[in-house]
């Protein structure tokens, strides 16, 4: 008995000593531009409006929920192939937009973005789509034979090296879902790509059920922002995975060219895209 007695107050001690708070100190250098620039011409559209989002980053535990927005800025696109520049409009919340964009296949765009006296850049190219031709739902094209899935074709243009990202979004739910593709070993074929949700209890995730509306996007990219989006993949698709690849801070393709050590976060991207939505049967 008295042994029990020592065991359960050593017991006891561990486990009172389990519940202390600890603090986790995340090195903040300071906030940097936070540039949100995808300008996306949707098949079928003009793709003349196209809005530009500037925030400043805070610190990873910021108490307020706030978005720093960024005013007062000036932001400006230029097709390089014939120097058309679109000015896009400050609207005093963080958005800066443009109706007179005009977006030409296989054309490149560069991004300015002058900010308290720094000026940002990029570039990127517009490559053409030929969109999605079909969407077949089952319960075998996935990884549980149990659960639905979907799965959506397209046809890749031959003799071309091209690259695609695609986004599935349930209504309803707080993110979406990215998956990226490359022809590499598909080129001038038809590509599919499937999705699926499996139950997870730790992210409240339930399988698709009949009424489930899901949209998607397909989009032509380059092939810079393949190689960043993958990357993006791979950080947050870890999960509790121990072996995953430790975060590090992405760096897109937008570089402050006034001061090089203040470069910004975000990303400048100029796609077509094609949409649909779909409700689960």
């Amino acid at each position: 008995m008295k042994y029990i007695k020592i065991v359960t107050l050593i017991l006891s001690l561990f486990l009172t000593a389990c519940t202390d708070v600890v603090s986790v100190e995340v090195p903040f250098e300071g906030s940097k531009l936070v540039i949100e620039a995808s300008l996306d011409w949707e098949k079928g559209t003009s793709g003349n409006e196209q809005t530009i989002k500037l925030s400043l980053s805070s610190p990873y535990f910021n108490d307020t929920a706030a978005i720093n927005n960024v005013t007062g800025a000036s932001v400006q696109v230029t097709n390089v192939n014939d120097g058309t520049v679109f000015v896009f409009n400050d609207e005093n919340n963080g958005d800066y937009t443009t109706t007179n964009f005009v977006p030409v296949l296989n054309n490149t765009y560069s991004l300015e973005v002058i900010y308290n006296g720094e000026t940002y850049t990029a570039e990127e190219t517009l490559y053409p789509l030929t969109g999605i031709n079909n969407i077949l739902q089952s319960v075998e094209g996935g990884i549980d034979s149990e659960v639905i899935d979907i799965e959506i074709f397209f046809d890749d243009p031959a003799d071309e090296e091209n690259y695609y990202l695609i986004v599935y979004y349930e209504q309803g739910d707080l993110f979406p879902f990215l998956d990226d593709k490359s022809d590499e070993f598909r080129n001038g074929n038809t590509i599919s790509d499937f999705f699926e949700k499996r139950e997870d209890e730790d992210i409240n995730q339930e399988p698709f059920e009949a009424g489930d509306v899901i949209e998607i996007e397909l989009l032509s990219i380059s092939k810079e922002y393949y190689e960043y989006i993958r990357l993006l993949r791979s950080q947050t698709d870890g999960g509790n995975n121990p072996f995953a690849a430790i975060p590090v801070t992405l760096k897109g393709n937008c570089v402050n060219i006034t001061e090089a050590d203040n470069s910004p976060f975000g990303y400048f991207r100029v796609t077509e895209v094609d949409k649909l939505t779909y409700t689960i049967l």
